[in-house]
């Protein structure tokens, strides 16, 4: 049975007297199993005390703030639904910052859902990003740039905007970025949440690299973004345009 279990523990301790404040260790265990099934009645007195936060919470996760055409999935080396939030990163990375940025990465273990056709609620952009990264920017020399990428094409390809490269032997080969190949002395403007800029995901390489916080979550950026689409008549969506593919 694959039912979630809810259970309570009955712990009995004894003070250690010759410890000086005396320290309490379990002297016994108790426990008993609740399965956690359709069939429970719900608690009257619990839903009461929910119901003032449930029902703001209910409303504004059920706004419609877009809507899809199409289906958007994660993939790798490279998937629509990547895409799209790279390019959100972006674009709304350059409006928050007022800025040119260069390249955008999104690690594929942020996106936590999918997109399918229809509308697009806030609850639906809390789905795909649940966490509370930041939009950041940091500005990355070259090499540096360049073993981030050898990093991200060594577990399959993430997704990006403003780069193209393919992916041979586990490591980043035919770099572009904006047309033009990666020169591992310039230094460029990356969107990036501040979880890989920590060095989270293994990217230890950029927690050195100084980074520009303006508090700005990504999650807002995603709902700004989508909102801003629709304003444009335009539904949410994005191509597969090659940026990392497998080399042959």
């Amino acid at each position: 049975m694959n039912s979630h279990l809810r259970f309570f523990l009955i712990v009995s301790l004894v003070a250690i007297q010759a410890c000086t404040p005396p320290r309490l260790v379990p002297a016994s265990l108790n426990y008993k199993n609740y399965p956690v099934t359709g069939n429970l009645e719900p608690d009257s007195s619990v839903l009461r005390m929910i119901s003032f936060y449930s029902d703001s919470v209910n409303k504004k996760m059920d706004q419609v703030i877009g809507f899809a055409v199409n289906s958007l999935n994660k993939r790798q080396p490279e998937g629509v639904l990547g895409n799209f939030f790279t390019d959100a990163m972006m674009e709304m990375a350059a409006r928050r910052f007022n800025r040119k940025v260069d390249v955008a990465v999104m690690n594929p273990g942020g996106i936590r859902s999918y997109i399918s056709p229809g509308d697009i609620t806030v609850g639906k952009i809390y789905q795909l990003m649940p966490f509370d990264n930041l939009l950041v920017l940091q500005e990355i020399k070259g090499s540096v740039l360049k073993a981030f990428l050898d990093h991200t094409a060594s577990s399959g390809g993430w997704p990006v905007k403003g780069i193209t490269m393919q992916i041979k032997n586990r490591k980043a080969v035919n770099i572009f970025i904006e047309g033009k190949p990666l020169d591992e002395n310039a230094v460029y403007t990356m969107a990036n949440s501040d979880y890989l800029a920590n060095g989270g995901d293994y990217s230890e390489m950029l927690r050195p690299v100084p980074q520009l916080n303006l508090g700005y979550l990504f999650r807002d950026a995603l709902i700004e973004y989508v909102q801003q689409l629709t304003k444009e008549g335009k539904p949410v969506s994005a191509n597969l345009e090659n940026r990392v593919s497998n080399a042959n």
